[in-house]
């Protein structure tokens, strides 16, 4: 597939009935979701609490299909999944798991029907995965030839796939020392964001290399631009939308007003990332919050 915004989009469109999704989950969700609407199809976007966490009572009897985030890509809070999954069976649904944007840190519950993986967040190149399980029959996106048991049209990206397949089983044997490692570096990060006056955003259990904070009075878009001059790329929300100065539909969603929502600040660490450039992020954070501006 080309990509994980396509593997969502399939398990979505694939699926005919009642979605149920949260309001904090991807773009890629929520634009395929809105769309849906827009064509007539029940869709119900439930609320998210103060952590974005999913509540798994949002979901009833003659809901279709299921879609839940591993965790969220822009406070990095680890979703109940297995109790969805678990809440969406009994109910007769199918449950869809994006997990594009956690699992190279951390394991996927058994259970899911369908499961999207992005490529290059795996540490492959650009593309996009769609698991589905035996039985669950799909109405393609792309018509055509009868490629992927008719699932998609068109040749299979052969080198991609194997591409996927080899970062899936690397970020499998690495994962739980990668992840401890990616721990311990982004509490580094968090320490200092406390330190310099953020609130932290998104709940405790969340993904291992996750600093999120929001800050009062400050701008998202002043921090950036004093990091990307010391060479420090974060971003003010989802990093699928760092060009946007627009407040993250995330943190709108988990209760924050604007005025945090504006000054948020999300840096996360990597399968590379040394100890040294943990160290300089911290001073160029120390650096960028005493030149930036405040708003009253």
């Amino acid at each position: 597939m080309s990509s994980g915004t396509e593997a969502v989009n399939l398990a979505l469109f694939g699926v005919a009935g009642l979605l149920v999704t949260w309001a904090a989950e991807h773009q890629s969700v929520l634009g395929a979701a809105r769309r849906m609407q827009s064509r007539g199809r029940d869709i119900l976007i439930a609320p998210v609490d103060r952590m974005a966490r999913a509540d798994p009572d949002a979901i009833r009897p003659g809901v279709a299909l299921v879609s839940i985030g591993l965790a969220n890509n822009e406070v990095g809070t680890v979703q109940p999944v297995a109790q969805i999954i678990e809440r969406a069976h009994d109910v007769g649904a199918l449950v869809h798991v994006d997990a594009c944007a956690g699992a190279r840190w951390i394991s996927i519950p058994p259970g899911a029907d369908l499961v999207s993986l992005s490529g290059h967040k795996l540490g492959a190149g650009r593309g996009g995965l769609l698991f589905v399980r035996d039985g669950v029959r799909l109405d393609p996106l792309l018509y055509g030839g009868p490629q992927e048991y008719g699932r998609r049209a068109g040749h299979e990206d052969v080198p991609a796939a194997v591409a996927m397949a080899v970062a899936i089983s690397v970020a499998s044997a690495q994962r739980d020392a990668r992840a401890n490692n990616a721990k311990r570096q982004a509490a580094m990060l968090r320490a200092t964001l406390l330190e310099l006056g953020g609130e932290l955003t998104g709940d405790e259990n969340r993904l291992p290399n996750f600093a999120t904070c929001a800050f009062r009075g400050r701008r998202g878009e002043d921090m950036l631009l004093a990091l990307d001059l010391a060479g420090v790329a974060a971003s003010s929300g989802s990093a699928c939308a760092s060009g946007s100065l627009d407040p993250s539909h995330v943190l709108l969603a988990m209760g924050l007003d604007l005025e945090r929502a504006l000054g948020s600040l999300r840096l996360s660490t990597g399968y590379a990332t040394a100890d040294d450039e943990v160290a300089r992020a911290i001073d160029a954070l120390r650096a960028a919050l005493a030149r930036t501006p405040t708003h009253a």
